[in-house]
């Protein structure tokens, strides 16, 4: 068992990764990969954002696609996507404020940490690839803010302030402190333990995960978010983890909860980082289903429609889809 705050990744060999990877990926699933890509290229605009108004150029869907191309193999500069991620910071950049937090409040969602939790998470993970001073010096601000708003309980809500919590904006809090932590930015122990035993305090007995302490319903989305707020902490085993991926596996969404569904696309991002850091027939038994789902729900341009928005959608697809490549360190096993 790796201790809360040791922050170590429990790693595969890469020939066991390679393998995995050409068992379970189809040819036609990077093809389709390929498409979501360069539809979400397409999709770009200059300065960075998606899209039109609303959440295409809302600044986590901005970062969930750096995030899409990254598991590519595409950086900075780099790849054939190079050009669409180096936009992606420099919108990202341009979004923080003085005090560190990065939302822009006109293409905002109703939990504006949300938006500030995943900037930070891909800062970081662009920052440990390829140290640059102004990255680093507005995600310390990032980190801090993050660190600064932790409520009593562990958690974090919606909006910077120390506040409320729940279990949803706290795993994308924890993921970007990971991360950063990762890239050799300074993160408190404390702040890490603290959210380990907000984490563990969420779970049901049926092994889920309830909303907010205050009491209620496990639901898949909600609990995959919750496995991965584990193992984003360096939990890897226990009881609460084994009970936690039962739960997923005899809670999977059907099908036509993928575009029905506002949460669907969510709860499947965080299970594919749940499973895949499970391994063996826990990864197999999963990927395989998803896959023909989302290969059946792609559309002939190459995105997925979602009812955030299709650059969302098309970003989560792509994210799942690509899992198997390993590649960026926040998803590494």
């Amino acid at each position: 068992m790796v201790a809360a705050g040791s922050w170590l990744f429990a790693q595969q060999p890469a020939a066991d990764v390679e393998r995995s990877a050409a068992a379970l990926m189809k040819p036609q699933t990077l093809g389709a990969i390929d498409r979501g890509l360069a539809w979400l290229a397409s999709r770009q605009n200059d300065d960075g954002g998606f899209g039109g108004n609303g959440y295409s150029r809302n600044v986590a869907v901005v970062s969930l696609a750096g995030m899409a191309f990254l598991s590519g193999g595409h950086t900075p500069g780099r790849g054939q996507y190079g050009q669409q991620v180096s936009r992606c910071v420099s919108y990202l950049l341009s979004a923080e404020d003085d005090s560190g937090f990065i939302c822009l409040p006109a293409y905002t969602s109703h939990g504006p940490m949300y938006d500030h939790g995943f900037a930070t998470l891909v800062l970081a993970e662009i920052y440990g690839m390829s140290p640059d001073a102004d990255i680093r010096e507005k995600l310390a601000r990032a980190v801090r803010l993050i660190v600064s708003t932790q409520n009593a309980e562990g958690g974090w809500r919606y909006q910077p302030k120390v506040s409320e919590a729940d279990i949803s904006v706290t795993i994308c809090q924890v993921m970007a402190l990971r991360a950063a932590r990762n890239a050799g930015l300074y993160v408190p122990n404390q702040t890490i333990d603290r959210c380990v035993d907000y984490v563990k305090r969420s779970q049901n007995a049926d092994g889920g995960f309830m909303y907010m302490l205050s009491g209620g319903p496990s639901r898949f989305p909600r609990s995959a978010a919750g496995v991965v707020a584990l193992f984003s902490a360096g939990i890897y085993e226990g009881d609460e983890v084994r009970r936690g991926i039962e739960y997923l596996e005899q809670h999977r969404p059907a099908a036509e909860e993928f575009t029905r569904d506002t949460h669907a696309m969510y709860g499947h991002y965080y299970a594919a980082q749940a499973m895949w850091q499970a391994g063996g027939e826990h990864w197999q038994k999963w990927y395989g289903p998803v896959q023909e789902i989302l290969l059946k729900q792609q559309q002939d341009d190459g995105s997925w429609r979602d009812l955030i928005c299709a650059e969302y959608g098309t970003t989560m697809a792509t994210i799942i889809l690509q899992m198997p490549n390993n590649v960026l360190p926040i998803f590494q096993r």
